[in-house]
C-alpha cells in the first residue's frame, strides 16, 4: 500500500485528490495540510511514502517545504501550473521526485504517486525535462564541471544520458552494456553527488554544462 499525504491549502483540491487515490486499492490519503508548515510536520509524524504538495499555500510555501523534506522517507512531487515553471525548477533543485500539472487526467495523478513511491523520477514524457532545459539557457547560467570531479569518464557519459531523458533500457542499448549494470552505475553516481534521485540527476547535468539544451 501506497501512503499519500496532501498539502493544499483549498479543502476543495485536497477532496478531489482524496477521491481519485482512495478509490485506488494501492493507494491511500493518511493525511491532509492545509499550509507548508503543517505539511511538513504531518510528514514527520505520518512518513508517507508520497506527498503531493502545492506550491503557493500560507506559512510555509510548497518550495521551502520540499527543501525541509529532502532526504526523507518522503517523496516529493509537486503540483502546479504551467505559470509557476520556475518554482518547479527551483522545488527539483531542492529536491522534488517531480511534478504534476493541476489539470493532468487522474491516471496522470495516479502514475505520478506510484512513480515517486517506486523511487523514481517524474520525467516522462518529457515535461520536466523541457523546463530544465528552458531554465538552464538562460544567460544568468554559468556551468561548473567541478561538481562532476568524483564521476569516472564511464559515470559522465552514463550520466549525460540520464540528463537526456533516457531510462535504464535506453540507455543500456546506448552504451551496449546491461541494464543491470546501468543501475549500478547510476547508483553510484547519486551517491557521489549526494542525489537521491533521476530528478536531482538531470538538474546536476544541465547545471553544470554536461549536457545542452537541445542535446540527445
Amino acid at each position: 500500500m501506497i501512503t499519500v499525504l496532501l498539502a493544499d491549502d483549498q479543502p476543495l483540491v485536497r477532496a478531489g485528490l482524496r477521491a481519485l487515490l482512495d478509490s485506488e486499492d494501492d493507494l491511500t490519503v493518511i493525511g491532509e495540510a492545509a499550509d507548508g508548515r503543517e505539511a511538513v510536520r504531518m510528514a514527520a509524524e505520518l512518513r508517507p511514502d508520497v506527498a503531493l504538495m502545492d506550491i503557493r499555500m500560507p506559512e510555509l510555501d510548497g518550495l521551502e517545504a520540499t527543501r525541509r523534506l529532502a532526504g526523507s522517507a518522503t517523496r516529493v512531487v509537486v503540483v502546479t501550473t504551467f505559470d509557476l515553471d520556475e518554482y518547479v525548477y527551483e522545488a527539483l533543485r531542492a529536491g522534488a521526485s517531480g511534478f504534476l500539472v493541476k489539470d493532468a487526467e487522474p491516471a496522470e495523478l495516479r502514475h505520478a504517486v506510484r512513480v515517486a513511491a517506486r523511487g523514481d523520477a517524474l520525467l516522462s514524457p518529457g515535461v520536466t525535462r523541457r523546463l530544465i532545459e528552458e531554465f538552464a539557457a538562460r544567460p544568468d547560467a554559468s556551468p561548473s564541471t567541478a561538481r562532476l570531479a568524483p564521476l569516472t569518464d564511464r559515470e559522465r557519459e552514463v550520466l549525460a544520458h540520464v540528463a537526456g531523458g533516457l531510462n535504464n533500457g535506453q540507455i543500456a542499448a546506448r552504451l551496449h552494456m546491461s541494464p543491470a549494470t546501468v543501475k549500478t552505475h547510476v547508483n553510484r553516481i547519486m551517491a557521489k553527488l549526494a542525489a537521491h534521485d533521476r530528478a536531482q540527476l538531470v538538474v546536476i547535468g544541465y547545471e553544470t554544462g554536461l549536457v545542452r539544451p537541445g542535446w540527445t
